[in-house]
């Protein structure tokens, strides 16, 4: 079950308009300049291993470069607290997946495509200081002309990174793109911060640039739902107060109402994923199966009810942990 970060995500930059305005703000500007960004399109599918999906979303794009060769575009947004320190890895790993894929949809392709890898990172705690490359994961000789020798047997590898917790407002401001796109970097950087309630008032503007957009009543409603979902009692007083300086009071209440239906909601799934993870540890008893108290935690943090479900159908047939808790689909 999607979280709301993944939902935000999603919606905010699922839109390839708004995904090369994320993409621009990275890449260097020749590589940009060489993109037929008229090209862009989102691809289907997801790379991300199941029991990272709380904690990561995925968007893939495809598009051409000027002279008409293919090009990838994977985006992962990564929105846990602690920095990981084998994203090089993972995102090798997911890249891999990707060209996997790619290969069997063209089997007529002696060439494949290049992938752009991109990591967005808004983790709460601290900045992003992962390597980026993968040689640097590699444990090479510390002489410089050993390591040459050495290189050569190592991939070579680097993912692109847009911290967020780096970047001041202003800046995220003055980045190009559509209303709606500036404040998702805005909300994604301060959203988990106790600054959240005192910048809200700035973004007053912002929130009028996105409500005066074709689509605005559904973006703000999008933003505010998230602003609401993430913040605390006084990010939400903040979030009501700038909602009526944009939108007349009666828009400001149907918007608002969302609220208490969406702490219904949410009450209603947690209860539903807590008794979801006992049943998983109560059928593993019953048939025998010993499970380690990390194990057990693991289970009973888990928020997702997809993979709580794997877990419940594996636990049916399954005569060992290990085959329970398998990171691969069954």
């Amino acid at each position: 079950m999607p979280g709301p970060h993944d939902l935000f995500v999603r919606y905010t930059f699922g839109q390839p308009e708004r995904a090369a305005a994320e993409l621009r703000a990275v890449m260097p500007p020749r590589v940009v300049s060489q993109v037929d960004w008229s090209t862009l399109r989102r691809e289907s599918g997801s790379v991300v291993d199941p029991e990272l999906r709380e904690t990561q979303s995925d968007l893939l794009f495809s598009a051409r470069l000027r002279g008409g060769r293919a090009l990838l575009f994977y985006v992962l947004l990564e929105h846990q607290s602690s920095v990981d320190r084998w994203m090089a890895l993972r995102m090798l790993r997911y890249v891999v997946r990707q060209l996997e894929h790619w290969r069997k949809a063209n089997p007529e392709s002696e060439k494949l495509p290049v992938v752009v890898p991109l990591v967005m990172y808004h983790g709460p705690e601290g900045t992003w200081s992962a390597p980026r490359r993968m040689e640097e994961l590699f444990d090479l000789p510390d002489e410089e002309d050993e390591r040459e020798a050495w290189r050569a047997f190592v991939p070579r590898f680097e993912y692109l990174l847009d911290d967020l917790t780096t970047e001041r407002a202003e800046a995220l401001m003055a980045r190009s793109g559509p209303p709606m796109v500036r404040l998702a970097w805005l909300v994604l950087r301060y959203g988990r911060t106790g600054e959240l309630a005192d910048r809200l008032p700035e973004w007053t503007a912002l929130l009028a640039q996105v409500h005066a957009d074709p689509d605005g009543t559904e973006n703000l409603l999008v933003a505010i739902r998230y602003l609401i979902w993430i913040g605390d009692k006084r990010s939400r007083q903040a979030t009501e107060q700038v909602l009526h300086s944009v939108v007349d009071s009666r828009q400001a209440e149907v918007l608002m109402r969302s609220y208490g239906e969406q702490l219904m909601d949410r009450g209603e799934r947690r209860g539903h994923i807590q008794a979801r993870a006992e049943s998983v540890l109560m059928l593993l008893t019953e048939r025998g199966i010993p499970v380690d108290e990390q194990s057990r935690q693991r289970i009973l943090e888990c928020k997702d009810l997809s993979i709580l479900n794997q877990w419940f159908h594996r636990a049916v047939k399954a005569t060992h942990l290990r085959q329970v808790l398998l990171s691969s689909a069954p």
